[in-house]
């Protein structure tokens, strides 16, 4: 496990590689990346992650080709729904600021994504970029000066390993906070919205089976997930003396209370 340390991947890839496994499972796309350099000829199942297509490991997402394929956690479509979420909670909200990991492969298009619903949305978007967690309170001071007043979490391992950390931050600034996972909100984030991981997993289990038994990987189409959760913290919207509206809290998969 790299707990979040996407400078360890390459030596762990390298170990695992040496065991000559039939098979490969990743859970990021940092990691696939780490993997298919360490093993280029051992197919890889992505559990979840980035877009394979735009973090350039498949041709297509129906003709992957090559030696990867499973799952993508679609980000670049989440993120696009965060500012929608969190103006429902926090309608008084101006100014947003967005955190994103430096190393993130998808970076690129997560930020398209998060300028398009601030536009869409008629607020303005701050962002701040972290490669370590050496930089996150710098990364939040900057936000906080460019007078954000909530957060956006962008999908990462880093920022994920870092959660309690950039919430003891944010929530200092009394900002709400959304991100991907249902483990934000669980640990006093506002609101999440994201795949769910677990279904994910259970998922890349049939790729496992299809290629064990002599299936190509670059002919097994990559799937997007169908089931994505909407997480709340009313106690956390109580603390920031937000009313979560009626038809919101119908949606959610999970009110944290």
């Amino acid at each position: 496990m790299a707990d979040g340390r996407t400078d360890r991947l390459p030596s762990l890839a390298g170990e695992l590689a040496a065991k000559k496994p039939a098979l490969i499972v990743t859970v990021t796309a940092q990691a696939t990346a780490a993997a298919a350099k360490a093993a280029p000829s051992t197919p890889i199942v992505q559990a979840q992650g980035a877009d394979p297509v735009i973090s350039g490991f498949a041709a297509s997402l129906a003709r992957p080709g090559g030696m990867i394929t499973g799952l993508s956690n679609i980000t670049a479509d989440l993120t696009e729904k965060y500012l929608e979420l969190l103006l429902a909670a926090a309608p008084k909200v101006k100014r947003v600021g967005f955190l994103a990991d430096s190393k993130n492969l998808t970076i690129a298009s997560l930020r398209k994504a998060a300028q398009r619903s601030a536009a869409q949305h008629s607020v303005e978007a701050r962002f701040a970029e972290v490669a370590s967690p050496v930089e996150l309170e710098i990364a939040i001071s900057r936000l906080a000066n460019a007078g954000a007043q909530a957060l956006v979490v962008m999908s990462s391992p880093l920022l994920a390993a870092e959660r309690r950390h950039i919430l003891k931050l944010a929530l200092a600034h009394r900002w709400p906070v959304i991100s991907s996972s249902s483990a934000w909100p669980r640990d006093g984030a506002l609101l999440s919205y994201g795949i769910d991981n677990l279904a994910n997993h259970r998922r890349a289990a049939y790729y496992v089976d299809r290629i064990l038994k002599g299936a190509k990987a670059g002919n097994l189409p990559i799937e997007q997930p169908m089931r994505v959760e909407l997480a709340i913290n009313l106690k956390t919207a109580k603390a920031l003396g937000l009313t979560i509206p009626q038809e919101m809290l119908l949606r959610a998969n999970r009110v944290i209370e």
